[in-house]
Parts: structure tokens; C-alpha cells; sequence
């Protein structure tokens, strides 16, 4: 399958069962009165729009670039990553929120189709998880890694629901009072572990579309290949940030002055053509060159 008809797959994929297991969930929760289903149904319920915004930004970051957005529009993924985010964590400050309302109430009795409806929840998550991960990785999607990111949160948040529920399971029936509320006190550890999830995920979209520099360590590898020509004398300034799936390279080199356009034309194109060979995320390279002198540079 091509790379954009598999990362288009894998996000109707999850959009599809993030909606099955939201009306799940909720219709479930509701039967049996069971707090924490119907606050993980909600949580699903984000994720329906989450998916939504997924599906709309790989429409529109594959666009051309055009007069308006000349550099393309590969921040829409960015964009939309930062979205999940968002809904991620308002599900997680509402979970926290039910769960301690949960905590206030008199204990209610937890039925087994509830903790089954948690339990089909956890495995479908994670098999959602291992492939949307699979997916992202592969065809460096950053909204289909924040989608599989957000299905991992709901795996930690399904996960407490089965230990909760089937703690308050078991608990009705020996008659163990307390027990009743093991899902809400683990609905609050896990909704922290998925707030922190969607604060490292919102950090890392703000940090591209403030255009940050790319790591050190990529930069260095950038250096390495351009000084790797001996026309080049020094490097004057090399800046290189994320524009969404991709990086833009900006560098300015020293050649010597005595160079013809020509000549200075083909040392750049080398260097752009190896630089994007072996760094397949690098998408454009932006070359200036300044003359060289040896007289006024007698170290070089």
C-alpha cells in the first residue's frame, strides 16, 4: 500500500474505533452506572475529533505550496498534533475531576458487562496502538505518532478501569465495602500519567511551529558533509528547523573568491544533493556563498 494510502488507512482506522468503542462505553456506563466508563467514553469522545483533525491535516499538509504558503503546508500535521493535545488533556483534568467526585459518593455495585466493556477497551487500544506507532514511524507522520500517542493514554486509562472495576468486582462479591472505590483512586493516577503524555506532545508541537532548531547532533551531521568538499574554506552560519514531516536547511559557506558563478553553482548543487541523499528527511537546502580570500584568512 502507498505511504499516504496506509497513513490514511490507519486514521480512518482509528477514527472508526475510537466512535464504536465511545458509543461502547457510554451506553454501557450508563446501564450500570459506572463513573469511570462513562468518563472513559467521553475520553474516547475527544479522541473522535482528535481523529478528525488527523485525517484533515494529512489532506492539507500534502498540498503544494502555493503563493500563500510557499514553504508548503507541512505544519498542518503540527498543528493538528497540538489539537490532540489539547483534548487529551482536558480528558484527563475531566477524568481526574470524576474520579474525585466518585470518591465523595456512596459506593455503587460494579457489574461484570462493565468491567468486560473495559476490558475489550484495553485490548483494542493497544493492538490500535502497536499499529498506528508502526505506521507513524514508518512514514514519519507526527499527527499519526500523536494519534498512536493518545491511543497509549487510553490504554493507561482503560487498564485502570479493568483493575478498578474488577477490584470493586471482586469486592461486592466477598463484601469488601472499600473495594468499591479502587477504580476511581485509579482513574486519578493513570489521568496524571495521561496529562503528562499530552504536555510533552503539546511541548514538541508548540516547539515546530515556533520553528526551533533542529538537535545538535543533526546539525553536526550537516556540518560534517558540507566541509566534507574542499571548496568549501569555512562555514559562516548553518541553521536548520522542523516545518512539519520535514527540515529546511539554511547555510552560509565560504569558497574562494575567484570562483565563477558557474563553478559556485555546481559546489552548492553537490552539496544540497548530498545533504538531501543522506538525510531523508531534509526537504530543501538554502545555500549562500561568500568569497573567500586566502591573504585575509592565512590559517585556512
Amino acid at each position: 500500500m502507498p505511504v499516504q494510502g496506509s497513513k490514511l488507512f490507519a486514521a480512518w482506522i482509528s477514527l472508526i474505533s475510537n466512535f464504536l468503542l465511545t458509543v461502547l462505553k457510554i451506553l454501557v456506563g450508563a446501564i450500570f452506572h459506572s463513573t469511570a466508563l462513562i468518563a472513559d467514553g467521553v475520553h474516547n469522545g475527544g479522541d473522535v475529533i482528535a481523529s478528525i483533525a488527523t485525517l484533515s491535516s494529512m489532506k492539507l499538509s500534502k498540498q503544494p505550496a502555493d503563493k500563500e504558503h510557499p514553504y508548503g503546508h507541512g505544519k498542518a500535521e503540527d498543528i493538528a498534533s497540538g489539537m490532540i493535545a489539547i483534548i487529551l488533556g482536558l480528558a484527563a483534568l475531566f477524568l481526574i475531576y470524576e474520579s474525585v467526585m466518585s470518591l465523595l459518593k456512596p459506593a455503587v455495585n460494579i457489574s461484570l458487562w462493565a468491567f468486560a466493556a473495559a476490558l475489550v477497551s484495553l485490548v483494542w487500544k493497544y493492538l490500535l496502538y502497536i499499529y498506528t506507532i508502526k505506521i507513524g514511524k514508518r512514514d514519519k507522520s507526527k499527527s499519526l505518532l500523536a494519534t498512536a500517542y493518545d491511543h497509549l493514554a487510553d490504554v493507561y486509562a482503560s487498564f485502570a478501569a479493568v483493575i478498578g472495576l474488577g477490584i470493586a468486582w471482586v469486592g461486592d462479591i466477598f463484601n469488601i465495602s472499600l473495594a468499591a472505590y479502587g477504580d476511581p483512586l485509579a482513574g486519578i493516577i493513570v489521568s496524571i500519567l495521561v496529562l503528562k503524555v499530552a504536555i510533552k506532545m503539546g511541548a514538541d508541537s508548540v516547539n515546530v511551529l515556533m520553528e526551533s532548531s533542529v538537535s545538535q547532533e543533526k546539525q553536526d551531521g550537516y556540518s560534517d558533509i558540507i566541509l566534507s568538499f574542499s571548496e568549501v574554506k569555512r562555514i559562516d552560519r548553518l541553521r536548520a528547523r522542523e516545518h512539519g514531516n520535514y527540515i529546511l536547511v539554511d547555510v552560509r559557506i565560504s569558497v574562494p573568491g575567484n570562483m565563477t558563478i558557474q563553478e559556485g553553482h555546481n559546489v552548492t548543487k553537490k552539496i544540497r544533493n548530498t545533504i538531501m541523499k543522506k538525510n531523508e528527511d531534509v526537504e530543501e537546502v538554502l545555500i549562500h556563498l561568500n568569497p573567500w580570500y586566502p591573504e585575509k584568512h592565512p590559517n585556512k
